[in-house]
């Protein structure tokens, strides 16, 4: 999937489910692979990321589709998937 950086500024950001996450605000670029890292998404969903800050860094691998909106991986089944794993949920 190629796309312009700048075209992704200001878009909304939903799970697969079609729940709201946030807007993107930033992006996170790695110089060396040459590539997307993450999105920084600002006005996040508390529901779905109870956080203090500003806003959350969605990594690129959790992105589905960009176009007019861009869908990512639902997050409360990462988050549990993570959890039976025993992984430390962020």
């Amino acid at each position: 999937m190629r796309v312009e950086v700048t075209s992704l500024y200001g878009l909304d950001v939903y799970t697969d489910t079609g729940i709201y996450v946030g807007k993107v605000k930033d992006v996170a670029i790695d110089i060396k692979e040459r590539k997307i890292a993450g999105i920084a998404v600002g006005n996040v969903n508390k529901d779905l990321f109870p956080v203090e800050g500003k806003g959350v860094i969605i990594p690129h691998r959790w992105v589905l589709a960009i176009g007019d909106i861009i869908l990512i991986k639902q997050v409360e089944r990462l988050r549990r998937k993570k959890e039976e794993r025993g992984e430390r949920v962020e």
